[in-house]
């Protein structure tokens, strides 16, 4: 019976690590996703600028930090992508732990941000009602489906692929709600180049999302049948 979980065990890392090519066109979208941290989503001003606190006219404060900060989940998810390359481990531990955390710090940071828009909290009281909804619904709507794979399926899930999930959904939840704030306001493709490039992005980056989501699930059927394999086998007496 061991030498049959040594088995699934080999096969499941094995599923884990993705084709070459699949890594390859991840790894160039994860790059764009750290260049757009330097990019301006609006008004000439960068995640970069918006964590430094330097917006136009010094409105800098911890809004814009919170919204600027989860720009930067695109490093870790380089360092994935270079390991599921070039490295025998997809993963370690102390990365794991690492990305779990700033994960956890960047989904509360997206929440309170969206505070002000669930509250209607100042000038946002007399912001219409659907607009309001298409802020709110897809940020909460993509941290509500990923929270509850990562949850239902924390048992199975394997460890690359829930700390994909978590980096991808963050991320998303956060490039969601910039898009949608800071897509009507005004300005050239060159004083929100980093906005336009995230709109290209997002998309591969959701479709991950999904394949990480039905992987999740596949992975949980094999193991029952595994189990069931080795229950056929050695029967209880």
């Amino acid at each position: 019976m061991q030498h049959r979980q040594d088995d699934y065990t080999t096969v499941s890392l094995k599923e884990e690590r993705a084709p070459i090519w699949y890594n390859a066109v991840l790894l160039l979208i994860s790059v764009t996703a750290g260049v757009i941290a330097f990019l301006p989503l609006a008004l000439h001003t960068s995640p970069w600028d918006a964590v430094t606190f330097r917006v136009p006219e010094n409105q800098g404060n911890w809004w814009h930090f919170l919204i600027g900060a989860p720009f930067f989940l695109a490093f870790p998810m380089i360092w994935l992508r270079l390991r599921s390359l070039f490295s025998r481990k997809l993963s370690t531990p102390p990365g794991r732990r690492l990305i779990s955390t700033m994960v956890a710090l960047s989904i509360c940071g997206t929440v309170l941000v969206e505070v002000p828009f669930l509250l209607r909290l100042g000038n946002l009281a007399r912001m219409n009602e659907w607009r309001r909804l298409s802020i709110v619904c897809p940020t909460f709507g993509i941290v509500v489906a990923s929270g509850a794979v990562l949850f239902l399926k924390r048992h199975n899930i394997l460890p690359t692929r829930a700390c994909l999930v978590g980096l991808n959904a963050a991320y998303l939840a956060n490039a969601a709600l910039c898009l949608i704030v800071y897509g009507p306001m005004p300005g050239t493709a060159r004083s929100k180049s980093g906005w336009i490039v995230t709109i290209v992005i997002v998309w591969p980056m959701l479709l991950e999302l999904v394949w990480l989501f039905i992987q999740t699930f596949k992975t949980q059927e094999s193991q029952d049948n595994s189990r069931a394999d080795q229950y056929a086998a050695f029967p209880r007496s």
